[in-house]
């Protein structure tokens, strides 16, 4: 059974002057401890499907499953971390990875403890204490990591969540995400405008055509051996024929949306 399955997913919103449709007919899943990324060009819905499957948005037509289950409300079995900044900037590194469990009512000595062990798991174990704005961007990442990997979900909804990071950063960030993603074996749907990146850490691609009334229009496995060092990997003859292949499909898509934005301008 998928952990996530959407089923001919159409989400809608109005405009001036009519109703634009953002994504139409969509229909793909991930299974439980897959890691599956969702590429395409600017503008093809796929931070709307990511809400999606959050609960965040509700389809216009079709539906969302979760574990079989049709998706009402907040999807309570999925963490999301957001591209922008999620951390509350009046709480200390700790207190803002064990909010969730503080929400729930959880034991605050067992929610320290277990908050201190994920501080330790992403290299943060001697800042509890410092502020948001004391961090640099990259640790407040890895404090948003924590936050979302504490309360164990089942899957993991990720949105460009290491875009803004410089390449060395970032780079090990993946690292991170898949040593953890490895152990844990969640189910992942992993947003990002980078090909390099979905290759080097995905199970599976799936390319989305350019909008309006984006849909899939291509599901590639990655047959990479793992574990990966997402830099290494990228250098190796079987990295780049994944990465010719799924070009080949994508390119047109990402010419398409070019013209159309410059059309509009």
């Amino acid at each position: 059974m998928p952990a996530l399955e959407f089923k001919n997913v159409s989400c809608r919103f109005p405009v001036p002057g009519g109703i634009y449709t953002a994504t139409e007919n969509v229909s793909f899943s991930i299974g439980d401890g897959e890691f599956v990324s969702v590429v395409g060009p600017t503008g093809c819905g796929k931070s709307t499907i990511l809400n999606a499957a959050a609960g965040l948005l509700k389809p216009a037509d079709g539906e969302v499953l979760v574990y079989g289950k049709p998706l009402q409300g907040l999807n309570r079995r999925a963490g999301y971390m957001f591209q922008a900044e999620s951390l509350m900037p009046w709480a200390t590194a700790l207190e803002n990875v064990t909010m969730s469990l503080t929400f729930r009512g959880e034991d605050p000595k067992h929610a320290r403890e277990l908050g201190m062990s994920w501080l330790a798991r992403v290299g943060l174990e001697k800042f509890p204490d410092r502020y948001p704005h004391e961090l640099s961007g990259g640790m407040r990442k890895r404090v948003a990591m924590a936050q979302t990997l504490i309360a164990d979900p089942d899957i993991l909804l990720m949105d460009e969540s290491f875009s803004a990071l410089d390449i060395q950063t970032r780079q090990l960030m993946e690292d991170e995400l898949l040593a953890i993603w490895q152990e844990k074996k969640k189910a992942v749907l992993f947003i990002t405008h980078d090909l390099d990146e979905a290759i080097a850490m995905s199970d599976r691609v799936v390319v989305f055509s350019a909008g309006p009334a984006s849909h899939p229009i291509g599901d590639f496995p990655i047959t990479l051996d793992r574990p990966r060092n997402v830099a290494e990997i990228r250098m190796t003859p079987a990295f780049n024929e994944c990465h010719a292949a799924i070009w080949n499909v994508l390119r047109d898509e990402v010419l398409k949306s070019y013209q159309q934005h410059r059309a509009a301008i």
